[in-house]
Order: C-alpha cells, then structure tokens, then sequence
C-alpha cells in the first residue's frame, strides 16, 4: 500500500481532525507524525493534553495505520525516514508560522516524487477556539499543578510573571505577541509578597499573613489557568511551612519558593545598612526535609532560594547551599542578586552547572533588566520571574490619571489614558 504521512497536534479532536484522516486514507496506510509538547510548545501554547494521553486517543481513530513522534515543526526527520508517498495536510497553513514548513515538505517530497495533498479547511471549526473554551471553563488543581514540571520537561526556559489580584491575573494569562509568525506568552504566574503586601498598601516584612494571601491567591485562581509559583516569604518555622505546604498543594498551586534567611522579613532589593541574618544550612535543610515530607503528590515542588549574593557571603557559600539544598530534597534553586549587571549571577551558574546533582534554576532580574532571557537560557537559567513590573508599572498609571482630573476639574484628560468603560465591563466573561 501506499505510505501516508499526516503531522498535527490533535490536542482536542474534532471533526477537521477526522476528515483529514478520512481522506488521507483513501490514498493509502496512514501514518500520523503527532507534535510532541516541545514541538507544539516552540510556536504556541502548551498543548491542553499531554502527548501520551494525545496518542492513545490518535490510536484509536478509524483509518489510522500507526502514531510515531513528530519532534519538531519541521517535518523533514520523519519524511526522510518514512519516505511517504504521500503528506496530507489542511489548506490553512499556506501563510502563518506554518508557510515555511509547508514549502520544506513540498522540497523533500519531489527529492522522490511524493504529493503534497491539501484537504479544504473545515469552517466553523478552530482548535484554537476550542482550547480557549476549555480555559474559559477552568481547570483543575491537579492539572494546574502538573503544567509547570511539564513546562520544564519542553521549554528552554519558564517566563514567569507577577499578578497580586485578579485583573492583573487576568493580564498574566491572557497577554500575548506575536512575533515572526510565533506566538509568545508567560507560561507561569507568580504570586509575590512584596506586591501581594504593596497592593495591600502594607509593608514587605511578612505582616499580611497566609490566610489573607489565600484571598489574593484564590482571586487569581479563579480567572486563569497556568501553574502558580508562590513566593513563601523563608516559610516561617519549620512546623508552619508544613501547612503552607498542604494549603499550596490542595489548591493547585505547582511550587512554593522559600529564601533562606532568618528574623524580620526585609525585601532583599533594599538598599539599607541593616544586617539581615541567614539562616544556617543544617536549619534551612531541615525545613526543606519537613516539607517534602507533607505534600502528598509528586508534582509539588519546593524551592529554595539562596540569599548568599545578596548578603555578600561569595560564591562558595552559595554553591555550597545549592548542594545542601538539593541534598535535602529541594526542587529547584533560585538565586538572588541585586547588582546591576547579571555578573556574579553569570558567574553562579558556570559553578552550576558542575555539580554532579542538579535541579532547575531560578533567577529574577529585577535589578539587571537589561538581560535578555536567550542569555539567561544560555548560562542555564531553567525559570525567569518578572517578578513586580504589573504592580510598579500600575502604580504611575493611577497617579497620572488622578493628576489629570486635579488639573483640569474634569475627567476628560484623563480617558486618554484609561481603557473605555465597555471594555472593563466586557473584560469579566460572564
């Protein structure tokens, strides 16, 4: 029989799915090359179904001879292998981040006289539609949870961004650019103390407790859909960060990122001439010990955050955390830095990156933002954590409005600046 080869994502199957099947089957044995998540996620969201759970439903379709991996958007590894005598493929990637990959297929198809046979695009029907209509629903906890190892398994790097309520959580989930025909988004949603504690109009010293940040955290919960990572402030005694743990897990949130200093909480950014004490390996490993011992899934993940740059304690005394930290269970390694230049972060992840034992890196760049996230990638950066540019860029934006009515005893001036009001009406789906 003749070879068939049809690529698609197939993460939530309809019926533009079922009539490509159904045509390339009348030319011959079909062989589907399924998107795996790292091929789906280098040019859009994170498939909604992993690509396992993505398989067996392919398997299962009538007319479908066999279902092999498809790593990247191009094609050309698997047609090269398979030699297909035909490709069959909808009418709807002739422009977009698909064009060119179309016209590789045609080039490698005529090296031994194979077709590019285009079935006409089902209307009406939009994966993408659909799998915003599965967002608008919601997700569960344990989905939720899951989405941020999976983001580790396929992207180069995590980009995280902070949201302290639900407005600016609906911006983290639903902002996007497109870029060179690919869609680009914040994978995650960080849920900070420092802007948590701001838009609270409190100070950043651990004073708006964890009950009241359930109130912010389940705000934000409600209106979106990708993994959280909680900023856990240094987790309070160890005894406590044990509840903190349960709370976080049950609610779905997919880590929780601990810094390793003691007494009263003082944002690490300030320039001040207090002493900040750190807390001792052996104590902060214990808390780490106490944590992993009370979350119930796998999915959870506890990360600890190295305070040695910060505090000026070097570079061997970071190193020296990150191993101990690991050692002790730890998920994951943030390290801070409030110098201007990414130097002797640089600097921490070349001596990272010997270790034996290794966990993903974290880094926010609040003070070095002239720091590229390729670059970061490149010196083995694993998470990037916008980590206040929602609250410090809001903040202005009201000034400047409230000014305007003051100066000129009317709101006209003003409404240049602010959104129409049907648009924050509409903005709320009901």
């Amino acid at each position: 029989m003749k070879k068939v080869y049809v690529g698609m994502s197939a993460d939530l199957i309809h019926p533009g799915h079922l009539n490509i099947i159904r045509q390339a089957s009348k030319l011959g044995q079909v062989i589907i090359g399924l998107l795996t998540d790292e091929a789906i996620g280098s040019y859009k969201r994170l498939p909604y179904l992993m690509f396992e759970q993505r398989k067996i439903i392919v398997e299962n379709i009538i007319g479908v001879h066999k279902v092999i991996a498809q790593k990247t958007l191009d094609y050309e590894e698997n047609l090269r292998k398979i030699k297909p005598d035909y490709v069959v493929h909808g009418d709807d990637w002739k422009t977009g981040v698909q064009k060119n990959v179309r016209q590789r297929v045609i080039d490698i198809l005529s090296e031994w006289g194979g077709k590019l046979v285009e079935v006409e695009y089902t209307k009406g029907i939009s994966s993408t539609k659909l799998i915003n209509a599965v967002h608008e629903i919601g997700v569960t906890p344990e989905v939720r949870m899951k989405r941020l190892r999976r983001l580790l398994n396929v992207n180069k790097i995590v980009r995280v961004i902070e949201a302290h309520n639900g407005l600016s959580g609906l911006i983290a989930e639903n902002i996007s650019v497109e870029k060179k025909a690919i869609k680009k988004e914040f994978d995650a949603i960080w849920l900070s103390s420092l802007t948590n504690s701001a838009v609270k109009a409190k100070p950043d010293i651990e004073y708006v407790d964890l009950t009241s940040r359930m109130v912010s955290l389940n705000d934000i919960l409600e209106v979106t859909t990708k993994p959280i990572i909680y900023d856990g402030d240094s987790g309070g005694l160890a005894e406590h960060f044990v509840f903190m743990v349960k709370t976080l897990e049950r609610l779905g949130v997919s880590a929780v990122i601990i810094e390793d200093k003691l007494g009263l909480k003082k944002n690490s950014l300030l320039d001040t001439d207090s002493i900040q004490a750190q807390d001792s390996i052996v104590n902060f490993s214990n808390k780490i010990k106490y944590g992993k011992k009370a979350q119930i899934t796998d999915d959870f993940m506890i990360i600890a955050r190295i305070e040695s740059l910060i505090l000026n304690a070097g570079q061997d005394d970071a190193v020296k955390r990150a191993k101990a930290y690991i050692q002790a269970g730890a998920d994951g390694i943030m390290i801070h830095s409030k110098k201007k230049t990414p130097d002797e972060i640089f600097e921490f992840c070349r001596r990272y990156k010997k270790l034996k034992k290794r966990v993903p890196l974290v880094v926010v760049p609040s003070t070095f933002s002239k720091t590229t996230e390729q670059q970061l990638s490149e010196a083995g950066v694993d998470i990037v954590i916008y980590a206040n540019q929602l609250i410090r860029s809001a903040y202005p934006a009201m000034c400047k409005a409230a000014k305007a009515i003051l100066e000129n005893n009317r709101a006209f001036e003003a409404d240049k600046i602010c959104m129409p009001i049907k648009d924050i009406i509409t903005l709320i789906k009901h």
